[in-house]
């Protein structure tokens, strides 16, 4: 149960909508990707500052912002926000469109850092005239997109209460959810999203010219092989009631027409829900990449870049409370095959990962990852409305 009133919370948070849609449109025209959220990592700060809330900046590498507002309790809540944007050129032409040319925000991350600070807001609000029932760590996070940024936030201290005492005992974040109505909140207890590996395959053999290709030992066409086999792992391999992927989804070789190149490189990923199953596929492709290259009298050379997210898990205790405080909004999700670093959070303490609606009507939205995607303005008062519950339940 919350110890705030419905309607209470509700025109607090109305209250600082305005400012904080321009907030969310400010963070939109200044997109950094992975590592490089000075302008979101500033803006925090700026806020924090206004608001009164100690914090802790300079985390993961520069960017990453941590914030805490004191409790009653003796183990503190945590509440995160990703801050950073991806490498694609924007679309849109709308007033708030990205100002730098390659990069925007196609995963909504402007949208979750305007959410937690507009929480942020509500809650130092409510501080300054009664005890919070627990203590609140607010954690902003650089380099979801790829970067491990969580990983990094917990090694600089924000769950063990090193950098704001006390430690946090649980974990929740958000994410906007194009496929989701607005005003929906969507969970589930266990797998969630997948564990997530970048690979790399250096296929080596001998090239030469096109006209002559039975004096070459031809890595496209030892690439191309191992791309069709690799199908096979998923298909004959794992569980047809597990879920597993494997894409590849680059393959660069040769300089022109009439060359076979001696090199072909392919680039791709690999995402399970299970931990046995990330094992025997990432085990399996390398087998299957060395083997089919040998077929023809190639080399394979196959590495996996870190970092690895692992798969991000909920609890049952965190997904119950949600639940049991916006019963009219929660609904259950099936998991999905993208990579989420909130997981890192998710292996230390007991953590839930929602998704918030951003379908305002019956027809599909830009999607996530796409040029054309935008955070939707009007799921961020029911964002920071569960936020809030979360912190101030009793």
């Amino acid at each position: 149960m919350s110890a705030i009133d419905p309607a209470t919370l509700t025109k607090l948070i109305e209250a600082e909508l305005p400012e904080l849609i321009e907030i969310r449109h400010q963070l939109h025209r200044n997109p950094g990707i992975n590592f490089e959220e000075h302008f979101a990592s500033e803006t925090v700060q700026r806020e924090l500052t206004r608001l009164s809330i100690p914090f802790r900046a300079g985390l993961a590498r520069g960017t990453g912002v941590v914030a805490h507002l004191g409790g009653q309790a003796s183990q503190a809540i945590g509440l995160r926000a990703d801050m950073d944007a991806l490498p694609i050129k924007e679309e849109n032409t709308f007033n708030y469109a990205s100002e730098r040319p390659g990069f925007m925000h196609a995963c909504g991350h402007d949208g979750h850092t305007t959410i937690l600070l507009g929480a942020a807001r509500v809650l130092a609000k409510l501080a300054k005239t009664a005890p919070l029932p627990r203590p609140v760590t607010f954690v902003f996070q650089p380099a979801e997109e790829g970067g491990g940024g969580g990983d990094l936030m917990i090694q600089d201290g924000c769950l063990d209460g090193s950098l704001f005492a006390p430690p946090i005992a649980e974990m929740y974040a958000l994410h906007g959810w194009p496929d989701l109505p607005l005003g929906q909140i969507a969970t589930r207890v266990g797998p969630i999203t997948a564990a997530t590996y970048v690979f790399e395959v250096r296929v080596k053999g001998a090239g030469g010219h096109a006209a002559f290709p039975h004096f070459t030992r031809d890595p496209l066409l030892a690439g191309a092989a191992i791309i069709t086999a690799a199908q096979s792992i998923v298909a004959r391999n794992v569980d047809p009631l597990e879920s597993a992927v494997v894409s590849v989804t680059e393959m660069h070789a040769g300089t022109t027409f009439n060359i076979i190149a001696g090199e072909a490189i392919l680039r791709g990923t690999i995402r399970a829900l299970n931990p046995q199953v990330e094992k025997l596929v990432t085990t399996r492709f390398i087998e299957v990449a060395q083997q089919i290259a040998a077929a023809h009298q190639c080399s394979a050379e196959v590495t996996y870049f870190p970092p690895h997210y692992p798969v991000t898990v909920n609890a049952s205790e965190p997904v119950a409370t949600l639940k049991s405080l916006l019963p009219e909004r929660v609904v259950e999700v099936a998991p999905v095959m993208g990579g989420e670093d909130f997981a890192y959070y998710s292996q230390k303490v007991p953590s839930a990962f929602f998704v918030l609606g951003l379908r305002p009507g019956p027809d599909r939205i830009p999607g996530l990852h796409t040029p054309r995607f935008d955070f939707n303005d009007a799921a961020i008062p029911l964002g920071i409305e569960a936020f809030c519950r979360l912190a101030l339940r009793v």
